[in-house]
């Protein structure tokens, strides 16, 4: 693992496989979860993930069932 960034709290190393490591360097323990992401957008190597648009399938769906279809 290669050493990306160094501060008092917590080191930030990069492994082969491209994902990032935090270690927290009070506790000597590895960080995960909802705190790991907090702390890599933090320092920027991450960004948060972008909202989708609702798509208009559900409109659709709406739409066709209202044609004039006889039933079976």
């Amino acid at each position: 693992m290669e050493q990306l960034k160094k501060t008092d709290t917590h080191r930030i190393y990069k492994k082969r496989s491209g994902r990032h490591a935090v270690k927290d360097m009070k506790t000597k323990q590895w960080v995960n979860g909802d705190d790991k992401a907090a702390i890599l957008r933090a320092e920027g190597l991450v960004e948060p993930p972008k909202q989708k648009a609702p798509e208009p399938e559900a409109d659709a769906a709406e739409a066709g069932a209202d044609t004039d279809q006889p039933e079976q």
